[in-house]
């Protein structure tokens, strides 16, 4: 998991998370690698109505324990009633999740995400003047088709822009979570190697599993049976649906033991 407690944006906070999550993971006793399934990741209207439900609980927590402030125009939020009455409107609305892949793969988003792990707030290449009293640096305008303009800002109000990407004590900016785990993860990350290598290893020879095979069906390749990893797996047939045109059925080959 990636924390990023903002950037510069057209020169506003912008605190966002981003997380990289794997397509799958060790089963329960570390025997093999369970991916999700094919086209699958994530159930988006269950998810965003989670994340409603898990927001508006921290937010009634937060203001039973003091922790929230209400200024200018947030002030009618400190009354109960302007409280409550804000989160039943909440409660009524569809919050949006939105989620696509990726149009290079996961390794264009590692590539992109690779370049602000590390990076300072604003890079000295944006900054364009400096006087006295002023700052002046470029930033692009996503509202306006990722166009390049310029800002300029109070020396002070810079500053203070600035020290909002300051971790405060205690923070890390990048955390692991799962098999990348700082306590496991050398021995996590072999294991996952070679259970992924296992799963993809296909037989030598069809003739070591299909004595007798048409040869020129060779459509029908043998893989690994990925619960026992012995048996092979042999396509018998295939059903199309308009949901999944084409989805092959796989059954362990009666010839093979499959443990």
């Amino acid at each position: 998991m990636i924390l990023h407690l903002g950037y510069y944006d057209g020169g506003f906070h912008h605190p966002h998370l981003h997380c990289v999550i794997p397509g799958g993971g060790l089963s329960a006793d570390h025997s093999q690698w369970i991916a999700c399934r094919p086209g699958f990741f994530l159930p988006v209207k269950v998810l965003s109505r989670l994340f409603r439900g898990k927001f508006i609980a921290y937010l009634y927590e937060a203001r039973d324990q003091g922790k929230l402030t209400y200024a200018g125009q947030l002030s009618y939020l400190a009354e109960a009633e302007g409280f409550n009455c804000l989160l039943h409107e909440l409660r009524r609305i569809e919050w949006v999740v939105y989620a696509k892949p990726p149009f290079g793969g996961p390794e264009q988003v590692l590539k992109y995400l690779a370049r602000y792990t590390h990076r300072v707030a604003i890079s000295n290449g944006r900054l364009l003047e400096l006087t006295d009293n002023d700052v002046t640096f470029s930033y692009k305008d996503y509202a306006a088709g990722n166009s390049a303009k310029t800002m300029s800002l109070e020396t002070c109000e810079f500053a203070r822009r600035f020290l909002l990407h300051v971790l405060p004590r205690g923070f890390v900016r990048i955390r692991y979570y799962g098999f990348l785990a700082n306590s496991c993860r050398a021995k996590k990350l072999e294991l996952c190697r070679r259970l992924l290598s296992a799963s993809e290893t296909e037989p030598e020879s069809v003739n070591e599993v299909q004595q007798g095979a048409d040869q020129s069906n060779l459509s029908s390749v043998l893989k690994t049976c990925p619960t026992c990893g012995q048996g092979k797996m042999v396509i018998v047939g295939e059903i199309l649906g308009s949901r999944h045109p084409n989805v092959s059925v796989e059954f362990p080959h009666p010839t093979t033991d499959t443990s």
